[in-house]
C-alpha cells in the first residue's frame, strides 16, 4: 500500500474509532440523573476532546533536537527576586492572591483510606491543618482576605467537604471546587470501560480524575475564577497539597504584582537544584523560542539518559506555580491551553489493562506571555510522598511555626538527609508503630531501614546508619540508643521482662 493509501486507512479507522467512542459515550450520558446531567456531559465533552488529540498524536511529543537549555535571563535566581525587598503596601498585594492547593490525591500509596490530605504529619496536624494555619497567620499579620480554594477529585470531594466544617472559626475563607472525572479507556478497544454514570460497585475503577492540568477549565466551570476576578483577585499560587514547602513567599508576589522592568509575567514556575534523586522530575527548556516544561514521559528513549544528566538540565519543577487570573480566563475561552497528553497505562483488579489520558497543570507554561522560571531553594519543594518523607517532617531537623515547617537551626549543614525505609514501614499505621518515639536526626545524613526493626524512646541516629533485619529476624533498637555511622544487622531482640 502506498504511503498516502495508509495515512487514508488509518484517519478512516481514526474516525471509526472517534464514532464508536462517542456513541459510547452518549449511552452513559443517558444513565446520569437530571441533577449530574450538566456536570457529566462538561466532563464527557473535555473527554472527548482530550481523546480526539491522544489519536492525532503519535510517539514522545518533543523533537530533541529542537531542545535547548533556556535563556539565561528566563530563570531568575530567587535571591535576586528577594533582594529587591517588600513594599511597604503588601497587604494591597496579598489582596490580590488566592492560594489554590491541589487535593485529588488519595493517601493509598501510604497504606491510608481517604483524602491524603487529612494524613497526620506533625503533631496531629493533618497537610490541610497545616495549610489553613499558614494563610490564616498570613490573613491575621497583614490583615489581608487571602483565600484557600480546594480542587478536590471525586475520589476526596465528600471527605474533605465532612472536615471542613472544622475551619468554620478560621480567619480564612475556603471554597471547593471539582476536577473532572473522566472514563478509563480499554487499552485494546480503546473504548470505555464504564457503562453507565455510577462510580460504586463494578464502576468503581471505570472513571478517574485525569491529572492536575485539567485545573484550568474545572476552575473555569466551576465559576470561581469570574468570582475572583470579580473580587479584584489578579494571581492564584497554585501546588500540591503535599507539598509542605509550598508557602505564600511575599517576594515572589510581589515581583509579579511590581514588575522591575513593567511587564507583568503570566505564569510563574517555581524550580530548584536537581540532587541524583530528583532525575524524574521535569525541567524546563527553550523550544521553539518559548519556556516548555519537558517531562520524563514526552522523552525519546534514546534520550532519556541525557533527560536524566544533572549536568545539562540542572533543574526540575517543583509544581509551585503563581498563574494571572486574567490570562486563565483568557486563554480558556479562546481554547488555547495547550498541554502535551500524558498516557498512563494501569491494570484493574480484575486484570483489564486500561489507559488513563491526563495532563500536568505546568506543561501549560508555553501556553502564556511572559513566562518566567525562579530557581528557589530547595526548602520550597519538601513533598512528603512516602513514610520516610514523613519521617523527615516529623523529626527535629524541623520546626514547626504558625503551619510552616523550616529547618532547625540547630541542624549544621542545610541539606536533607537520605533516608530509606524499606517494605515494613510502607503504610502508615505500620511506620508508627516501629517508632516508639521519633528519633534525634539532627546529625543524621544517610538512614537505611530493611526489615523487620523497631526503635524505642529518645535513639539518636548520627552520620550514616544502617539498619538490616535479614528475613525472619528481628533488630528492636534499644530505647536511648545512639547509632553514628554504625551497620546494625543480624537479630537483637529486646523482650519485656
Amino acid at each position: 500500500m502506498s504511503q498516502d493509501g495508509a495515512s487514508q486507512f488509518q484517519e478512516v479507522i481514526r474516525q471509526e474509532l472517534e464514532l464508536s467512542v462517542k456513541k459510547e459515550l452518549e449511552k452513559i450520558l443517558t444513565t446520569a440523573s437530571s441533577h449530574e446531567f450538566e456536570h457529566t456531559k462538561k466532563d464527557l465533552d473535555g473527554f472527548r476532546k482530550l481523546f480526539h488529540r491522544f489519536l492525532q498524536e503519535k510517539g514522545p511529543s518533543v523533537d530533541w533536537g529542537k531542545i535547548q537549555r533556556p535563556p539565561e535571563d528566563s530563570i531568575q535566581p530567587y535571591e535576586k527576586i528577594k533582594a529587591r525587598g517588600l513594599p511597604d503596601n503588601i497587604s494591597s498585594v496579598l489582596n490580590k492572591l488566592v492560594v489554590v492547593k491541589l487535593n485529588g490525591g488519595l493517601g493509598t500509596s501510604m497504606g491510608c483510606k481517604g483524602p491524603k490530605s487529612l494524613i497526620g504529619v506533625r503533631n496531629e496536624n493533618t497537610f490541610l491543618d497545616l495549610t489553613v494555619q499558614q494563610i490564616e497567620h498570613l490573613n491575621k499579620t497583614y490583615n489581608t482576605d487571602v483565600p484557600l480554594v480546594l480542587m478536590n477529585s471525586f475520589n476526596t470531594d465528600e471527605d474533605t467537604k465532612k472536615i471542613l466544617q472544622k475551619y468554620n472559626h478560621c480567619r480564612v475563607k475556603i471554597y471547593t471546587f471539582n476536577q473532572s472525572r473522566y472514563p478509563r479507556i480499554n487499552k485494546e478497544s480503546l473504548l470505555p470501560v464504564a457503562k453507565d454514570v455510577s462510580y460504586s460497585g463494578e464502576n468503581t475503577e471505570a472513571w478517574y480524575p485525569p491529572g492536575h492540568g485539567d485545573i484550568y477549565a474545572s476552575f473555569y466551570n466551576s465559576g470561581l475564577l469570574d468570582t475572583f476576578i470579580g473580587e479584584g483577585k489578579e494571581y492564584i499560587f497554585v501546588s500540591n497539597i503535599d507539598n509542605l514547602g509550598a508557602t505564600v513567599d511575599l517576594y515572589i508576589l510581589n515581583h509579579l504584582m511590581n514588575p522591575p522592568n513593567g511587564k507583568r509575567c503570566e505564569f510563574v514556575m517555581e524550580v530548584t537544584n536537581k540532587t541524583r534523586a530528583d532525575v524524574k522530575g521535569g525541567t524546563l527548556t527553550q523550544y521553539e523560542g518559548k519556556l516548555r516544561l519537558v517531562e520524563i514521559a514526552q522523552v525519546p528513549k534514546a534520550h532519556v539518559d541525557e533527560f536524566k544528566s544533572v549536568s545539562k538540565f540542572k533543574i526540575f519543577n517543583t509544581n509551585n506555580l503563581w498563574i494571572s487570573l486574567a490570562a486563565v480566563k483568557r486563554l480558556q475561552e479562546q481554547n488555547a491551553i495547550d498541554m502535551e497528553i500524558i498516557v498512563n497505562p494501569k491494570t484493574l483488579d480484575g486484570g483489564l489493562n486500561v489507559i488513563q489520558l491526563e495532563t500536568a497543570v505546568g506543561a501549560a507554561i508555553k501556553s502564556f506571555e511572559n513566562s518566567l522560571g525562579i530557581n528557589v531553594p530547595r526548602s520550597r519543594f519538601l513533598p512528603v510522598k512516602t513514610t520516610s518523607d514523613l519521617l523527615l517532617v516529623m523529626s527535629n531537623l524541623y520546626s514547626l511555626n504558625a503551619g510552616s515547617l523550616t529547618m532547625s537551626e540547630k541542624r549544621e549543614f542545610p541539606t536533607v538527609p537520605l533516608v530509606k525505609l524499606g517494605s515494613s514501614f510502607t503504610k502508615v499505621q505500620d511506620y508508627l508503630r516501629r517508632f516508639e518515639s521519633i528519633p534525634d536526626m539532627l546529625e543524621l545524613d544517610h538512614l537505611t531501614v530493611s526489615g523487620d526493626v523497631t526503635f524505642g524512646k529518645n535513639v539518636s541516629l548520627k552520620g550514616t546508619v544502617i539498619i538490616i533485619a535479614n528475613h525472619g529476624d528481628r533488630i528492636d533498637i534499644p530505647p536511648g540508643a545512639v547509632l553514628e555511622n554504625k551497620i546494625v544487622s543480624g537479630n537483637l531482640r529486646i523482650l519485656d521482662h
